[in-house]
């Protein structure tokens, strides 16, 4: 056997391994969907999941914008201006990822207004995205705010899209990763800019 035919063998060897392994992840992944989506104590916090997917679309961002732009004073304005930069690199992203991958969306178990308005790619989570990265972006201006608080609602806005079945548990935990590692990443320079 030549050198050629060597490494073409190692490669479809290796391409083997990485497609079981994947396909094993994906598995996982389904099997964790279904467990949340599932779970009897979660369904005690159904109105509460259901509020923070609908929070998670924006308002939340939103009221906090309106509010530092009406009362806030500099500071509030320079981190509203961060926020804003932090967030639409992160959409830029996340979209971007979501058109290259087309990982399709679970299948809904219930219908509800918000669901005209999804796209058909689940991979990664926009709402995972923008709430991770205004977390970080809050915690960062804002470090005497409650810290546990300001992750809650990243956590239940994350949460809320794997239990109404949006996403799946890697869409979200990718999303938040993006997320987090943006507003780390943007947030010290871009207050550098806005000073």
């Amino acid at each position: 056997m030549n050198l050629v035919a060597s490494v073409a063998l190692a490669l479809d060897r290796l391409g083997e391994r990485v497609d079981r392994a994947t396909e094993r992840i994906l598995n996982w992944d389904e099997r964790l969907l279904e467990a949340i989506s599932h779970a009897p104590a979660l369904r005690r916090l159904d109105l509460l999941l259901t509020v923070a997917t609908y929070i998670g679309y924006g308002y939340l961002w939103l009221a906090l914008a309106l509010a530092l732009i009406v009362l806030g004073n500099p500071y509030d304005h320079r981190s509203l201006l961060v926020g804003q930069g932090v967030m639409a690199v992160t959409l830029f992203l996340v979209q971007g990822i979501k058109a290259w991958g087309a990982r399709p969306r679970p299948v809904f178990l219930r219908q509800g207004f918000h669901h005209r308005f999804l796209t058909v790619s689940s991979f990664p989570s926009s709402h995972a995205a923008t709430a991770w990265a205004m977390a970080y972006v809050v915690l960062h201006f804002y470090p005497w705010w409650d810290a546990a608080a300001v992750l809650t609602v990243a956590v239940l806005i994350s949460l809320s899209r794997v239990y109404l079945r949006e996403h799946f548990p890697l869409d979200v935990l990718a999303g938040a990763l993006l997320g987090w590692g943006v507003a780390q990443g943007l947030t010290p320079w871009l207050a550098q800019l806005v000073r």
